[in-house]
């Protein structure tokens, strides 16, 4: 069994911790993180750090592992500086029950934050997007404008003054390609099922 070179830098919040274990297999390393006590093994190599200077938060504490090193943080339950990994100094929290939170003062206990913004991403990537010519709703009206524009630049003059005569005196309601039937009289408004177009001004 041989130590693997390790060194370690702090905030008061939580001790980064570096491995130099290089070319480790994620799949074969194992960390174990107890209140009082890390522990590291991969293959021949073994790093046990016990009694910790300070508790550690086993639950929020993590790491990485990378080419060269792995990279373990240790949340720490007390907010100050350690200045070593281990020692034998009273443990303040040892007689003390654990605070809910030690960065902020809360009321109550903090509810799990969800990544909103990550989830709709993810389900939005999860599905194949559609083009406008499969649906002329996608992307929202810019979109739909978009195809609308693309109506109007391959109609010919009659189309064109149908679409811009029906939308202006419907007040938006119609949009008809038609010249025969909007070239006859004025394009009623027709306001969506169930409400009521009232005049402004």
């Amino acid at each position: 069994m041989t130590t693997p070179r390790h060194e370690f830098y702090e905030t008061d919040e939580k001790l980064t911790l570096s491995i130099f274990d290089k070319g480790a297999d994620p799949t074969a390393v194992n960390i174990n993180f107890e209140p009082r006590k890390f522990t590291y093994t991969h293959g021949d190599k073994t790093l046990v750090l016990e009694p910790l200077k300070g508790q550690i938060d086993a639950d929020a504490s993590d790491f990485t592992v990378g080419k060269v090193k792995v990279e373990v943080r240790l949340i720490k339950r007390a907010q100050g500086r350690w200045g070593a990994l281990t020692g034998d100094a009273p443990d303040p929290l040892s007689s003390t029950p654990l605070p809910q939170q030690t960065s902020a003062p809360t009321s109550g206990t903090r509810k799990p934050h969800k990544n909103w913004d990550g989830i709709t991403t993810s389900i939005l990537s999860s599905e194949k997007e559609k083009t406008t010519d499969q649906d002329p709703n996608v992307g929202g009206d810019s979109t739909l404008n978009g195809f609308f524009q693309k109506i109007f630049a391959d109609a010919d003059e009659d189309t064109k003054r149908a679409m811009m005569k029906s939308y202006s005196e419907s007040g938006g309601t119609t949009l008809s390609t038609n010249w025969d039937e909007v070239g006859k009289g004025k394009v009623e408004v027709k306001p969506p099922q169930g409400s009521e177009w009232k005049q402004w001004g």
